[in-house]
């Protein structure tokens, strides 16, 4: 790969009109001290100029002219033959074949190279959100059709009579809508995070409180699936969303309900480094490596069947991840020792959040 552009631009220009110069000087040096006599061996020295001295002259600068254009030409040629692959991947992207790639030409220069692996990388990330899209499509249609059939068909059967309208019947239709309400503000919340519109109250906090809140809210619920909590909670203040934190929270809590009843669940807070953590650590099944890169991916389940059968969206871990990405923090999943898995949240005690601010 060649250096830098513009030195080498101006290095070339100055070798061009060098080498211009010089083929012209010295074409004119040889004419007049060997070719000139040999040509007109009778004049003396104080001849006029002569038509043919004119014609050297025009014939030596041209020559100059051709070898400092044709070094140019290359040097053009490399530096357009990129763009011009940048210019082809672009077309096909714009028809719709995200799977473009621009192609690096051999020596190429080094501004070349980085604009094409930028827009390699531009070109993969819209390819991956392409089939995000597609996958969310479909698997949004597949979360909603369940329910929604259900919803119809308890509706046509109080209709024709076929059921009674008793409170029971009415409290399951009840559960159901609930169930499509709660997808839709999941839908909503990842949608506002993936725009950067995700909505944050900004208060002082601690966040050992906000966890003790959720764990105590769900502590039934989590003892009911034979789980056997403990909790370590050190103080850890910071400028946060009271709302969206603990709805992290409680969607970690509700990951270990459905995916690892019957293991120990053990949750802690601290403060660490100017930043803030929330670990939940199982001794579940855990995941393995490829299934945590893939935990956070919405509406992903380790096993399909599985994860309806249990009640999960897929939804849950993504929005705990917007919701940390939203305070300027991360969220990520960690094997857990001898077995199970841990997630983390790091939160940021002072920085700016990324999301839209209401204080």
């Amino acid at each position: 790969m060649s250096g830098n552009l513009n030195a080498r631009i101006t290095k070339t220009m100055v070798a061009l009109t060098l080498i211009a110069a010089l083929v012209v000087s010295l074409g004119l040096m040889a004419y007049f001290l060997f070719i000139y006599d040999w040509l007109y061996p009778d004049l003396d020295q104080d001849a006029v100029w002569r038509l043919a001295d004119t014609v050297m002259v025009l014939v030596l600068l041209a020559f100059g002219l051709l070898t400092a254009s044709g070094i140019g030409w290359r040097l053009a040629r490399r530096i357009v033959e990129p763009l011009k692959s940048v210019a082809a991947a672009a077309r096909r992207i714009a028809t719709g074949d995200f799977s473009a790639r621009a192609e690096l030409p051999a020596g190429s220069f080094r501004e070349a190279a980085d604009l094409l692996a930028d827009f390699n990388v531009m070109a993969e990330r819209l390819e991956r959100a392409e089939a995000e899209l597609a996958y969310s499509n479909s698997a949004i249609a597949h979360e909603l059709r369940t329910p929604l059939t259900i919803l119809r068909g308890r509706l046509q059967g109080l209709s024709d009579g076929v059921f009674d309208p008793t409170p029971q019947v009415y409290a399951r239709l009840i559960t159901h809508v609930d169930h499509l309400s709660a997808i839709v503000e999941e839908l909503r919340t990842l949608a506002l995070s993936t725009a950067g519109q995700l909505d944050l109250m900004l208060a002082p906090l601690d966040l050992a409180s906000e966890a003790d809140a959720a764990l105590n809210g769900l502590e039934a619920e989590l003892t009911a699936a034979g789980i056997t909590l403990t909790r370590r909670f050190a103080p850890a203040r910071m400028l946060a969303d009271r709302t969206r934190l603990r709805q992290a929270c409680v969607a970690v809590l509700e990951n270990c309900r459905r995916y690892a009843p019957g293991s120990s669940v053990h949750v802690e807070t601290r403060a660490e480094g100017g930043e803030v953590v929330f670990r939940c650590s199982d001794t579940g099944p855990g995941l393995s490596a490829d299934d945590r890169a893939r935990a956070f991916d919405r509406f992903w389940r380790a096993e399909a069947s599985r994860g309806r059968s249990l009640g999960g969206s897929g939804l849950g871990l993504p929005i705990v991840r917007a919701i940390a990405r939203a305070h300027g923090g991360e969220a990520r999943i960690l094997p857990h020792h001898p077995s199970g898995l841990t997630v983390e949240i790091r939160l940021p005690q002072n920085s700016r959040p990324t999301g839209e601010l209401h204080d």
